[in-house]
């Protein structure tokens, strides 16, 4: 996930300004991002019972190799429309690997509390990739071209292919929760505790998407280098990296965890449009709070099905941070000359902070909950 990481994050600062240097306009580069991320949902809901039931290594090996030869097709595209076909293949074709490996890398725990480190582990790894890879992208962008950088990031993601068919060790989950027997999707969409996490996990990435579409368009509007925009993505690493390094963290409740981080990044989204404060620190503090909620909205899913539920569980949450990315992608491009990105994943953040919050208390009151109904 480290190397996976450090490839995928290189391309953040060069989509927008390398879709929009083939005539894409802003409202069909919010499309190229909606459809990829549909096409990801897609096979999201695909990918976890058959990750259940045939294994994770193999989906995580394929996923990568298909990618890798998309990615080196993204450099070989000439015009807008090739790029939106490339794009939603590649969509496709990652969807496998995120379930598999979030459930994969479950089956390495014996409880929820080392479940919780693991994850947090694998959080910090990615965070320094992400800290690095938006300024090793803007500068490849700037110094060898966008096509030729697309070329790099294919034959890296190969690579990686290769390193993980052999080395990669396939292992049966031994966590132990609180439900034995195997969930299907109906019944994990109808789990109250888990129907928090998706929600939480759409707001999440509805602003975590504003944040991917916006801040490499500065360079398309304001004239910025790639390299810029670079800078400005690690500093959103740094801050997830701060949060991921404090393990006492996954001592708390997973939930009070999910509606402190959810809260702080709707305050950060606050900072960006209000301009309280410079750009820099308001993704610092966004990336601060993503790293609290990200072990969180894992610990929680593990907590709450068996171990032979979580392919489907990760697959739905990694179909919800899909459908976040759709839904910001097209309505940030569709609306962005007439109402401000951030305003709306502000409103979105502090709504489902809202329902979240009113959910956890009835599920911790149901008594209350109940005298409340009846007035």
């Amino acid at each position: 996930m480290f190397f996976v990481s450090l490839v995928m994050s290189v391309q953040s600062p060069i989509f927008a300004p390398y879709a929009a240097s083939m005539g894409a306009s802003g409202v069909l580069i919010g499309v190229m991002l909606s459809i990829a991320a549909f096409a990801n949902l897609t096979g999201n809901l695909i990918a976890g019972p058959l990750s259940d039931r045939f294994g994770k290594k193999g989906f995580i090996a394929l996923s990568l190799f298909l990618s890798g030869c998309l990615f080196l097709g993204h450099a070989l595209v000439s015009d807008s429309t090739s790029l939106l076909v490339v794009r939603t293949l590649n969509g496709l074709s990652l969807a496998f690997l995120i379930p598999s490996a979030l459930a994969l890398l479950s089956g390495y725990a014996k409880n929820s509390h080392q479940q919780g480190k693991n994850i947090a582990i694998m959080g910090i790894l990615g965070t320094i990739a992400s800290i690095i890879a938006p300024i090793i992208g803007g500068q490849l962008g700037a110094q060898i071209g966008y096509a030729n950088t697309y070329y790099v990031i294919g034959t890296s993601l190969l690579l990686t292919a290769l390193y993980t068919a052999r080395f990669l060790k396939e292992k049966q989950s031994i966590i132990r929760v609180n439900h034995e027997q195997q969930l299907g999707f109906r019944q994990v969409l109808q789990m109250p505790s888990l129907q928090m996490v998706f929600l939480t996990a759409f707001a999440v990435m509805y602003i975590h998407g504003v944040i991917i579409y916006e801040v490499p368009y500065l360079t398309v509007e304001q004239g910025l280098s790639t390299a810029t925009t670079g800078v400005l993505f690690s500093f959103m690493g740094v801050g997830t990296f701060a949060s991921s390094v404090l393990f006492f963290l996954n001592r708390f409740d997973p939930t009070k965890r999910m509606l402190f981080g959810l809260f702080g990044m709707a305050l950060s989204i606050f900072t960006i449009l209000n301009a309280l404060v410079a750009l820099p620190l308001s993704l610092f503090l966004l990336g601060f709070f993503l790293g609290v909620m990200m072990p969180a909205m894992a610990t929680a899913i593990t907590n709450a099905v068996s171990s032979e539920g979580h392919g489907r569980a990760f697959g739905i949450m990694s179909a919800v941070n899909s459908l976040g990315m759709i839904t910001s992608s097209f309505i940030t491009g569709a609306t962005r000359d007439v109402i401000s990105p951030y305003f709306v994943a502000f409103l979105i953040g502090m709504v489902v902070l809202i329902l979240v919050g009113y959910a956890r208390l009835k599920l911790a009151n149901p008594t209350s909950s109940k005298m409340l109904q009846r007035y």
